[in-house]
């Protein structure tokens, strides 16, 4: 009998769930609620889309790695986005002060509308299949599943909801359809109801837990000035140690000749959404670098807010009991504060892991969704560390105080900043870190740790590093009144 794995959800790690599938099974069929666009555009279900997002160098390594030959990346500059080197081609300012840039060539990440990454991976999914290349095609279904089919000893499908018209649909054309599947995979994302359908299946002892700095995100999109298409992107990190709300803020150049500016701000902080709230909260970051730029350039849309922004776990690998035939993935297994910007990379890696657990022993070798989540769990923690580690320091924020372990991280934390103003090896370890290309014990190799122990070999700097083009561009665009 032909084998079926059914994907809920078409997002990211849905797709590339899919992707990895269609090398183990005969069908593979995605459930999708919205309806998707046809290009790089904006859709519902993904309300924090519109916000900034970064593709990291390890989610790019695992997206080679799960689409061979695809050339992802080459596909997202071909159509516009931009490869960042974290070591020379932004202006970063750290609590801790602005970060040098280097000449050595650090790791790349991508930078672009998080539509533009969603399209172009769905773009590729769907041109995979065929029997030329032993891939089962990817059909994508207008659909929403309802609930699990099975037992706490193994799923066998999912039972959706469609519209009238769409395949699967009853001989009468409506009504909830059971899709019969041997794997059935999770990527619902934020609004995944795992935890509901778990305990439907006599599965009720899965921890959760979410932490919560409250974080607002405020985003708009300007046309990128006219000789301002080389300005590096520029970041304002919040400071989680000041005992008091964080405030951030970004300008990502993005494909279509526009920078994205994103503002976020945690609980008792956060942005507002008129213009002229947008532009004073810009100005007053920790540097006004960010609302400098953005006076004097021309705005493309209103200000769009977005919340629910909470760090939120399944501890779905720690589960006494979990069946078989059933995978969480993405956001449906662990959301970040999008201020970190890992989100998209995490789930790439977490697919790797089941895509690499698939290889070892196929879809129905015995243990396969244990071993899986185990794997994706370890993807997981570096991400999981890093946001929850700083947004527990923030006023109000629900689910979590620093505890004497948090206090020691950030202790070392603060330190390897600070060294990173002035010393290339401890700037290093925070790329790599940010990067996802190595593992949380990279901050502790020992000329990381020599680095920490000396301090910053060069004075910080006590403005953002520019060179004098980028100066110049600067100066044009100010129209706030400053005097340099």
């Amino acid at each position: 009998m032909p084998s079926r794995a059914v994907v809920i959800g078409a997002g990211l790690a849905g797709m590339l769930a899919a992707a990895a599938l269609s090398t183990a099974v005969d069908e593979v069929i995605v459930l999708e609620r919205d309806e998707l666009p046809a290009g790089p555009e904006h859709r519902r279900g993904l309300p924090q889309g519109r916000h900034a997002h970064l593709l990291m160098a390890g989610g790019v390594a695992a997206m080679d790695d799960l689409l061979p030959g695809m050339d992802i990346r080459g596909r997202l500059l071909g159509k516009g986005a931009h490869e960042v080197s974290l070591s020379s081609g932004m202006l970063a300012r750290t609590a801790e002060g602005w970060l040098r840039r280097w000449r050595h060539e650090g790791p790349r990440m991508i930078s672009c509308s998080r539509a533009l990454v969603d399209w172009v991976v769905r773009d590729a999914v769907l041109g995979l299949g065929g029997e030329e290349v032993g891939r089962a095609r990817v059909e994508i279904r207008r659909a929403q599943a309802v609930e699990l089919l099975g037992d706490a000893g193994r799923v066998r499908g999912v039972r959706v909801s469609t519209a009238a018209g769409d395949k699967g649909l009853d001989a009468d054309g409506h009504g909830d359809v059971d899709l019969d599947a041997d794997l059935v995979v999770d990527a619902g994302g934020r609004g995944s109801r795992i935890l509901k359908w778990l305990t439907a299946l006599g599965i009720s002892e899965v921890e959760e837990r979410t932490v919560d700095a409250g974080l607002v995100n405020a985003t708009r999109i300007y046309r990128t000035p006219a000789g301002a298409e080389s300005f590096p992107l520029t970041l304002v990190h919040a400071d989680p140690y000041a005992g008091r709300p964080g405030r951030s803020g970004m300008v990502m150049p993005i494909e279509g000749d526009r920078w994205m500016v994103s503002l976020a701000g945690s609980r008792g902080g956060e942005p507002p959404a008129d213009p002229d709230g947008f532009l004073r909260h810009a100005l007053e970051l920790p540097d006004p670098i960010v609302g400098r730029l953005i006076s004097g350039a021309e705005p493309l849309t209103d200000i769009h807010v977005g919340r629910g922004t909470a760090n939120v776990r399944h501890y779905v690998e720690k589960a006494r009991d979990w069946p078989e035939g059933l995978i969480v993935l993405g956001d449906a297994l662990a959301t970040f504060n999008p201020t970190y910007g890992q989100g998209m990379s995490v789930a790439a890696l977490g697919v790797r892991s089941f895509a690499r657990e698939l290889a070892r022993g196929g879809p129905a070798a015995p243990g396969l969704s244990r071993r899986v989540q185990r794997a994706a769990a370890r993807s997981v923690d570096t991400a999981w560390a890093v946001a929850v580690g700083q947004d527990v320091w923030y006023p109000g924020t629900r689910g979590g105080r620093p505890g004497t372990a948090d206090r020691l991280v950030a202790a070392y934390s603060r330190r390897l900043n600070r060294t990173a103003t002035g010393s290339y090896q401890a700037a290093a370890a925070i790329w790599d870190l940010s990067s996802l290309t190595t593992g949380p014990t990279r901050v502790l190799r020992p000329r990381t740790l020599l680095a920490v122990l000396n301090g910053p070999l060069l004075p910080p700097p006590t403005e953002p590093p520019m060179t004098d083009s980028e100066r110049k561009i600067l100066r044009s665009l100010d129209r706030t009144g400053r005097i340099e």
